[in-house]
């Protein structure tokens, strides 16, 4: 399966790159002396290179292919003809502006599958606006439960939209893959990052529907599903505790002592529980306050209690289970001249797993030789002219 990626920073790159680490042959186009801009981002640095390159553009392939030009946008449908999907994530109309839009493309090849990600999708009177991650997880609403009562917004420190977006294309392109087999023609894949959001609000849509509740935030906890939340431990470390569901709850409740919550009425189901959580968050805090995170993590596994630790990033790739899952990967990156860990592949398959066979291409049109010459029949003759052009 090969996939030409388009477009530039995260939502159409990540989901290159979960391609990619699924096998499929990934070639990445930048405009030529236009680098993506997530080759300078992240904020470690040595001697001016940064890393999230090498793990955002692993397992794919580098080209330079100028695609407002005539010459390179007839290249660019020579490489159509010998693809399965196109992934771009520009304002829409920006193809068609360039003349490849869908209906160019799938003249070339009928069974192409487009994923075109956006900030609001292909139509609707917001369609034209452009769009980012933090302004979409705004406006459709999953900001706005995020915090604490009373106070702004915040975000997660990440582009979580970016990524939800970036995962819902690639789900979106699974499905047209296997449409395809039955009908052997191709589809627009339409993601958009607000609708990428909007899709993870879980109840509050029907819970306004139903009742007029705008649900608010709600800090560090879920209002009325108890006991869940961050509890501080006696060696200043936050553990959450998670037994909202009736049998972990009574577990929890032998644990620290306190049986009688089993039949309390203020207690012993899950609508009576969301009703007191403040009470079962006073009597959780002050049992985990007086014993370390280790002991009390410890306790509520052997119970079988849900919990675990609020992990930073140090702990994060010292721990165990991530490890052993093959989780934390080094990739080599030449421009470093060393290897920079990352994250592994998800999810793993029994049978065909996923694996990172390449770092990010170190350089612009890194393989433009390579795939060229292998894909189109183009001599390195013809390259250089096009080269000296400005089409590559």
């Amino acid at each position: 399966m090969r996939v030409l990626e388009l477009g530039t920073l995260i939502a159409g790159p990540f989901a290159g790159r979960l391609l990619g680490d699924l096998g499929a042959d990934v070639i990445k186009i930048e405009a030529p002396g236009r680098a993506d801009p997530l080759r300078t981002w992240g904020q470690a640095e040595q001697d001016g290179e940064r890393a999230f390159w090498t793990v955002q553009a692993r397992n794919k392939r580098a080209i330079s292919l100028d695609l407002r030009s005539a010459e390179g946008r007839e290249i660019f449908l020579d490489l159509v003809e010998r693809s399965d999907i196109i992934v771009e994530n520009f304002r829409p109309g920006t193809l068609e502006k360039w003349q490849l839009g869908y209906d160019v493309l799938a003249e070339r090849n009928p069974g192409v599958i487009v994923a075109r990600v956006s900030g609001y999708g292909q139509t609707g009177p917001a369609a034209f606006k452009a769009g980012y991650a933090s302004v979409a997880e705004g406006v459709s609403g999953l900001r706005y439960i995020n915090g604490f009562p009373g106070g702004p917004a915040p975000r997660m420190s990440l582009s979580i939209g970016d990524s939800l977006a970036g995962m819902f294309a690639v789900q979106g392109v699974l499905a047209a893959l296997h449409t395809r087999h039955l009908t052997g023609r191709g589809q627009v894949v339409d993601v958009a990052l607000t609708e990428a959001c909007l899709a993870m609000l879980e109840s509050t849509i029907p819970d306004y529907d139903l009742g007029g509740i705008v649900r608010e935030p709600s800090g560090t906890r879920l209002t009325g599903i108890a006991p869940s939340n961050l509890y501080l431990t006696r060696d200043e470390r936050w553990v959450i505790i998670a037994a909202n569901q009736d049998t972990v709850f009574r577990r929890l409740c032998t644990v620290i002592g306190r049986d009688d919550l089993i039949d309390d009425e203020r207690t012993r189901d899950h609508v009576a529980r969301g009703k007191h959580e403040d009470l079962l968050d006073e009597i959780i805090g002050a049992w985990v306050a007086e014993r370390d995170g280790a002991t009390v993590i410890e306790l509520m596994a052997d119970a079988g209690v849900v919990a675990g630790p609020v992990n930073t990033v140090a702990d994060v790739v010292a721990d165990e289970q991530f490890q052993a899952r093959d989780m934390l990967v080094p990739h080599p990156d030449e421009r470093l001249g060393r290897a920079v860990l990352g994250p592994g592949v998800v999810p793993k398959l029994s049978a065909t797993p996923g694996s990172i066979r390449s770092s990010g291409p170190a350089r612009v049109g890194q393989h433009n030789t390579e795939v060229y010459t292998d894909l189109l029949g183009i001599d390195e003759h013809r390259l250089a002219e096009l080269a000296a052009a400005g089409v590559i």
